[in-house]
């Protein structure tokens, strides 16, 4: 047992002062992640003036670091597990503080893209490992529930208040987008290393790290987050083929994972439904959730003409959910349970995203508002829950493989709902002038609200239990967790 935890057996939330400062370390991380990604979203404009980029240039500023994100997550889990979370956190932490220095000195496209990249690699093997230090350092229960929500609203409210900083930083010179995250890892990085407990050295005796495996998922997660990326700018032939070659490359992993003696990822932790549905939702959530985004500032700064830092303060209010993650969410999930709560905060996004359908010409902010604000709410119940449904009953030495499956679920459905939300604009923007470009907004508007409305049925598949984990899940249907499980009943 960590020295965090307290006795299995308390029943208590009740954490040490120790333990705060570790969740605190962890919440800073995550916290960074999401203001670095916000805050380059609403500086992009001045980058392409700047340093003359094309538009196509332009995405791969913000494409290489989903690619680099994305495509590494599995192998930055797998990695956690078997070399050291507390060493990974610190080590990526490092590398994401030199390359976010790099990208704020960068002085031609190439090398703000190498340095994004880079930035997603480290981003990649640090997430993993924090979320896998939470699971594995606090009592699975109350304790935990309470860390992972506290961890999820402070991830939430890094990507709300980043739209914010970011504008305030991008109005002075861009460049600070980069350089302020420098600053504020190091300042996580010197706290991590005295605050995070050293651990035993993991037991690698007679695995591997899979090569193969490794090389296989990530190519073709590599791939299939490119096509969906790229998918609005490359012939259809292109996109067609390189999804092929990923799905190529999936079937090679599963056949090296059936016969690998230690596996990057092992099936059976594939045939428990609820880690399945909370993956599959988290997905279809973040799809929504990013679309959602994107085409409400391109409303906002293009049709309506607001400024970057007018835009910001708009969609602060969706940080709602910094707040609500670690003070509401709680109380609803010892209440009715987490896949209550998930089904709620994903009816809630549907509600959000119907909202804003009728989108106008001239809109007031107050008229957005309602929909802001219900989505604010919904995140709050839902992307912490899912966090809990999706590592629950893990056994210790797969919690970083686990944390890797769900953030690559977030990060994939973020590219595809980003891209198919372009796709909507290009498709229905039908000539020029502002009516034209708000059929396309409004037709864009409806991919979040599919999304959202495919999560709510995927979701509704776990109520059958009061925390999410149904009884039809095998490899759940014993142990630890199950007593847990009866326990809460």
């Amino acid at each position: 047992m960590s020295a965090l935890q307290s006795s299995p057996d308390s029943g208590t939330d009740r954490m040490s002062g120790r333990a705060w400062g570790v969740l605190f370390v962890l919440c800073g991380a995550i916290f960074l992640e999401g203001v670095d990604v916000a805050m380059l979203n609403v500086a992009l404009p001045s980058i392409r003036a700047d340093l003359d980029l094309s538009t196509g240039m332009l995405q791969w500023v913000m494409s290489a670091y989903v690619l680099g994100y994305g495509g590494f997550m599995l192998l930055g889990g797998r990695a956690a597990d078997l070399f050291g979370r507390r060493q990974m956190f610190l080590a990526w932490l490092t590398v994401f503080l030199l390359f976010s220095g790099l990208g704020g000195l960068a002085t031609e496209g190439w090398m703000l893209i190498v340095a994004r990249f880079v930035t997603g690699v480290s981003a990649a093997f640090m997430t993993p490992a924090g979320l896998s230090i939470i699971t594995t350092s606090f009592a699975e229960g109350p304790q935990r529930n309470k860390a992972l929500l506290v961890y999820s609203g402070t991830a939430a409210g890094g990507f709300s208040i980043g739209l914010v900083i970011g504008g305030l930083l991008a109005s002075v010179d861009w460049r600070w987008v980069f350089f302020a995250p420098v600053i504020l890892s190091f300042l996580i990085l010197a706290t991590g290393a005295a605050l995070i407990p050293k651990s035993a050295k993991p037991d690698r005796s007679g695995q591997s790290m899979d090569v193969a495996g490794a090389f296989s998922v990530t190519a073709a997660i590599l791939l299939l987050v490119l096509s969906v990326e790229r998918a609005t700018h490359v012939p259809a032939v292109q996109t067609v083929l390189t999804v092929a070659a990923s799905l190529v490359l999936f079937l090679a992993f599963t056949l090296i994972e059936r016969k690998a003696s230690a596996p990057l990822v092992r099936l059976g932790l594939l045939r428990a439904g609820s880690l399945v549905r909370a993956n599959l939702a988290g997905l279809l959530f973040a799809a929504g959730f990013f679309g959602f985004q994107f085409v409400v500032v391109l409303y906002l700064q293009e049709l309506r003409g607001w400024s970057t830092l007018e835009t910001s303060f708009a969609m602060i209010v969706i940080g709602i959910d910094a707040i609500l993650s670690p003070t509401l969410t709680p109380k609803l999930v010892n209440k009715f349970g987490n896949a209550r709560v998930i089904f709620g905060g994903l009816l809630l996004a549907v509600l959000s995203y119907a909202l804003m359908l009728p989108l106008g010409l001239d809109w007031t902010y107050l008229m957005m508002f309602p929909s802001l604000i219900v989505l604010g709410l919904s995140f709050s119940l839902a992307y912490g829950p899912l966090t809990i449904v999706a590592t629950e009953g893990i056994e210790e030495e797969e919690q970083g493989v686990a944390g890797g499956l769900l953030y690559t679920c977030f990060q994939f459905g973020a590219a595809l709902g980003l891209s198919s939300a372009s796709a909507a604009i290009t498709a229905a923007t039908d000539g020029t002038g502002a009516q034209a470009m708000l059929d396309g907004y409004r037709a864009a508007l409806v991919v979040p609200l599919v999304a959202a409305a495919a999560a709510v049925l995927v979701s509704a598949f776990g109520l059958r239990s009061r925390s999410g984990i149904g009884a039809e899940d095998p490899a759940l249907a014993s142990g630890p967790l199950l007593e847990s499980v009866e326990t809460t009943r």
